[in-house]
């Protein structure tokens, strides 16, 4: 009979050879000759002194067989099937992709951007010479914005759709199983890639398209139905259904959409800045050592929030061992956001610090523009961030310590952002609305991490794509409400906010999509 038990370890015991398995046998009262071990569950407990690893498992007597997936993938070939058209290869698009390829439907593909390997070139171009390319960058390409910053897996939408299932894809087409486990699951931006060729590899193997460096730039609706769509090369092409998978940073399809009076919403998203300690700063206070931690540790993160006059204020796509990236998708506008390599293993951890916006209560001057008001204000401060950073893509920046206490910094920490920091006055620059709110919320979280408050971080502005500021509403068939056959989806459309809920809205999208044809 399978057991599912808990067991932990602490730090130094983690350290001595098979101590896991002696630790079951003990639990058990048997020797370990009698059974194997699956591990479902790990994390580490490091909240006092003494550290633990904890561990869920599934205990297998011996004789049993160990399961080791839940899933299989059963790809269809679809090369003569009916098609289902998809703008947009980040999570969205790709796992609707894949699942068209399960129920039997053809997925044709639009991407603005270029395949992962030369996007490579563009992400040079942007960090060294400060040239923006807008259909390729750090959002715009082949596997979306998670490709290249960061690839973490951590998720709260668990009551969207099958995460382990999400896994499973990513371990089948390369990630490593360790991802079925952590409890904080990460790729790696430097692994990611790999695995995101593979699924286009999937998707053409049986039969599917993906076409790069096409952007769509029209859509012919007729009462109230999406006929066509029109390429940039002005070709247009004949559509059933369409799941409109571009992201939160396509401002050219909110537009669109918006001039056509296609149904849009106002959504609240958050602004704020990235702030980055030198690694050993905060492991130092997660860890409660001091110097190096052990080798068994993982670089530390951590997750904050505070209550600021009514709007929250928390940290967002916290990076350890991580980089700085410019995340700007076209030029006069400067945009950070973070990333870490598999082993997490850079001198600096960084973190989205971020205020929440409540569009209908907070930007009164932006009303006039509608379903695009948050939109137009998360463009003022890129705009405002590019100017005070010095017109290129190096960032404006200060020490937290003289931004909190209202001077200008005569000088920076050394940074992982490689287009370089410029000193501005961030206190004064940023909206009243976000800067006084950090100024609190940094003092707070100094007093929740004792040492995080130092003149040893940098902040640097400005952390502005968090989330879409525009919702493109669909009906409980996930259908636009106004335009039938337009499956809004993912980050774009307001239903998600990262690799795995975006991959899980895809799915259901496919699924939506394809009921009738």
């Amino acid at each position: 009979m399978i057991r599912n038990i808990q067991v932990r370890l602490s730090l130094e015991e983690a350290e001595v050879e098979n101590m896991l398995e002696q630790k079951i046998a003990l639990h058990l009262g048997l020797p370990a000759s009698e059974f194997t071990f699956k591990i479902l569950r790990k994390s580490i407990d490091a909240r006092k002194p003494t550290i633990y690893f904890n561990y869920k498992l599934a205990v297998y007597m011996k004789g049993e067989t160990l399961d080791k997936t839940e899933y299989t993938f059963d790809y269809q070939d679809v090369s003569k099937a009916k098609a289902i058209h998809i703008i947009g290869f980040g999570p969205a698009g790709m796992w609707a992709a894949l699942r068209c390829l399960e129920l039997g439907f053809k997925p044709i593909v639009f991407e603005r951007g270029k395949n992962v390997q030369d996007r490579r070139r563009d992400l040079k171009a942007i960090n060294q010479d400060h040239v923006v390319g807008e259909d390729s960058n750090y959002c715009f390409g082949e596997g979306g914005a998670g490709t290249y910053s960061d690839g973490k897996l951590y998720t709260r939408s668990l009551k969207r759709g099958d995460v382990r299932r999400i896994f499973e894809s990513l371990v089948h087409h390369g990630a490593k199983e360790d991802i079925l486990v952590d409890a904080h699951p990460h790729i790696g931006t430097n692994k990611l890639p790999k695995i995101v060729q593979n699924m286009r590899e999937t998707i053409l193997k049986f039969g599917g398209e993906v076409h790069f460096n096409t952007r769509v730039t029209d859509f012919n609706i007729r009462d109230n139905r999406l006929k066509s769509i029109v390429l940039q090369n002005e070709s247009e092409i004949a559509v059933e259904r369409v799941i409109l998978a571009t992201g939160h940073s396509a401002r050219d399809i909110f537009e669109l959409l918006h001039k056509k009076k296609v149904a849009l919403e106002a959504k609240s998203y958050a602004m704020g800045v990235r702030v980055e300690h030198p690694q050993e700063i905060i492991d130092s206070i997660q860890y409660h050592c001091s110097g190096h931690r052990n080798t068994l540790l993982p670089a530390a993160s951590y997750s904050l929030v505070e209550q600021v006059k009514g709007r929250g204020v928390y940290s967002f796509c916290m990076c350890p061992g991580g980089f700085i990236v410019p995340a700007a998708t076209a030029p006069g506008e400067v945009v950070v956001n973070g990333m870490s390599p598999s082993k997490r293993n850079n001198l600096f951890a960084n973190s989205g610090i971020v205020v929440e916006i409540n569009v209908d209560k907070d930007i009164p001057k932006y009303e006039h523009f509608g379903a695009l008001k948050g939109l137009e204000y998360q463009k003022d401060l890129e705009r405002l961030a590019f100017t005070s950073g010095g017109r290129t893509q190096t960032a404006p920046a200060q020490r937290l310590t003289d931004f909190v206490e209202g001077r200008l910094s005569t000088d920076l920490n050394p940074t992982s952002y490689q287009p370089g920091l410029k000193s501005a006055p961030l206190h004064s620059l940023l909206p009243k609305l976000i800067g006084s709110r950090l100024r609190t919320g940094f003092k707070a979280f100094g007093e929740k991490m004792h040492g995080y408050y130092t003149a040893e971080a940098n902040i640097v502005g400005v952390e502005s794509r968090t989330s879409s500021p525009v919702t493109i509403p669909r009906t409980k068939t996930l259908e636009h409400v106004q335009i039938k056959g337009l499956f809004p989806c993912g980050e774009g459309g307001g239903f998600a906010g990262g690799i795995v809920s975006a991959a899980m809205d895809g799915e259901r999208c496919a699924e939506a999509a394809v009921v009738g044809l």
